[in-house]
């Protein structure tokens, strides 16, 4: 893909994007905004954990999205009982009686992980190192996944018996926590007439894996001024009860703010939400929009805030 200069590729992705986005609309009916979010973290190279409760799609959007995007695609259901091995793959003697690894998986564009709090901590983080560092180690040797790598994994926030909450260590390496709501009225009717009907749909295949890897090459290229890289960073120590920047009520309602990953993908999500919009170079309004997403999992509300129904969305809305 060759463009003359970065204003034409800044171009072509606002063009892709919102071609990708009219594409999977003809299947995730009224998730606009999930849609976005998870676009702008695939082409941040970011993860995302999705919290939903069942039934709101959270599948069908993952396979839409990886159809449009031309990537290969597989679903783990954690459970109880999943092994590492059963994620990653395994060394097994072969006809020839050497050792052959099989690829587990995980060896696929985008992985939708789903209810990955119901599997023990020791599969967790097999599949949180493939999300940090893009391979895997079996038997002493290293595989590298393909590229580009997009995980997805789902939480449902009702049932939390023998589940396995992820640490906060784990929760950070996702760049986006989204949450689903349940449909407006309007846009069930849609649904209910599009899923109950003998109607398909064929989607169209928009780009594919290089235009992905160029675009993301493309996204970390688009240049931020001073006060946008400052104000990002800013708003990440803010959320951190007694340093420089906090506010009174993060000082009264925070145990833990967020750590520095957090102004990386507030300045990252910034300059993609800038570049799928039409503009050139990030503004303020570029790192609001992302920040809810990027903060929400990274800050630890004390008994206080829990005790006085004070949640975590107007505690960032209130910093911005």
């Amino acid at each position: 893909m060759q463009y003359k200069n970065e204003v034409e590729a800044v171009d072509a992705l606002h063009q892709s994007f919102n071609k990708i986005k009219a594409e999977i609309s003809k299947v995730v009916v009224g998730q606009d905004d999930i849609i976005k979010s998870v676009l702008i973290a695939i082409f941040s190279n970011g993860h995302c954990l999705l919290v939903g409760v069942p039934g709101l799609a959270k599948t069908l959007l993952v396979q839409t999205v990886a159809s449009v995007l031309d990537l290969d695609f597989n679903r783990i259901q954690f459970t109880p009982d999943l092994m590492p091995s059963d994620i990653i793959g395994a060394e097994i003697l072969g006809e020839d009686r050497h050792f052959k690894f099989i690829k587990g998986p995980v060896f696929s564009n985008i992985i939708l992980a789903d209810e990955i709090n119901r599997t023990p901590p020791k599969t967790q983080a097999a599949l949180l190192e493939a999300m940090q560092e893009k391979s895997v180690t079996a038997a002493g040797q290293t595989h590298t996944l393909p590229k580009p790598f997009f995980v997805l994994a789902t939480q449902n926030p009702i049932e939390q018996e023998g589940t396995y909450p992820l640490p906060e260590a784990q929760l950070d390496r996702f760049m986006f926590n989204i949450q689903l709501n349940y449909p407006a009225f309007a846009d069930e009717l849609n649904i209910v007439k599009n899923t109950t009907s003998n109607k398909t749909i064929q989607l169209e295949k928009i780009i594919h894996a290089d235009d992905i890897q160029y675009f993301q090459k493309l996204i970390r290229d688009i240049p931020v001024t001073d006060n946008v890289l400052e104000y990002a960073v800013k708003l990440a120590s803010k959320t951190r009860p007694n340093s420089q920047f906090a506010t009174d009520a993060v000082n009264k309602y925070i145990s833990w703010g967020a750590g520095p990953r957090a102004s990386q993908f507030l300045v990252l999500g910034a300059k993609c939400h800038a570049a799928v919009t039409g503009k050139y170079a990030p503004d303020i309004e570029d790192v609001q929009a992302v920040a809810e997403a990027i903060l929400r999992h990274r800050i630890v509300r004390n008994y206080r805030a829990e005790a006085e129904g004070l949640s975590i969305e107007k505690i960032v809305k209130d910093l911005l």
